[in-house]
C-alpha cells in the first residue's frame, strides 16, 4: 500500500531520518561488517544504526518504525535481529511526487 505524501514528508522532516536514509544508500561504506547479514541485501543491523547515529536503541527504534511506516525502508528479521535497508523504489517514488512542488 502506497504511503501519503504527507505522511514521508513527515517522516523525512527529521535530520537525523535524513541522515540515516543517506547512509543505508551506501551502507558498507558508512557501517562495519555484519556476520549475520548481508549489508546491501538484508540491511543494517538496528544496533549499528544506533551506534552509527549516536542514540540509544530505543530512540533509535522509534525513528525506525517511523520510516518503516512511511515506507521508506524495510525491516527484515534475521536471526533474532531486525536489518533495516532503504526501498529504493519509494524513495524514487516520493522524489517523483515531490517535484510538482518544487
Amino acid at each position: 500500500m502506497a504511503k501519503s505524501l504527507t505522511d514521508q514528508c513527515k517522516a523525512v522532516s527529521h535530520p537525523g531520518r535524513l541522515a540515516l536514509l543517506r547512509w543505508l544508500k551506501d551502507p558498507v561504506a558508512h557501517f562495519p561488517p555484519q556476520t549475520d547479514g548481508d549489508l546491501v541485501t538484508d540491511g543494517v543491523c538496528a544496533v549499528f544504526i544506533a551506534e552509527r547515529w549516536g542514540v540509544s536503541q530505543p530512540t533509535a527504534s522509534r525513528h525506525l518504525k517511523v520510516l518503516t511506516d512511511a515506507g521508506l525502508i524495510v525491516a527484515t528479521r534475521k536471526k533474532g535481529w531486525v536489518f533495516y535497508r532503504r526501498d529504493e523504489q519509494a524513495c524514487a517514488a516520493l522524489r517523483t511526487d515531490l517535484e510538482p512542488y518544487l
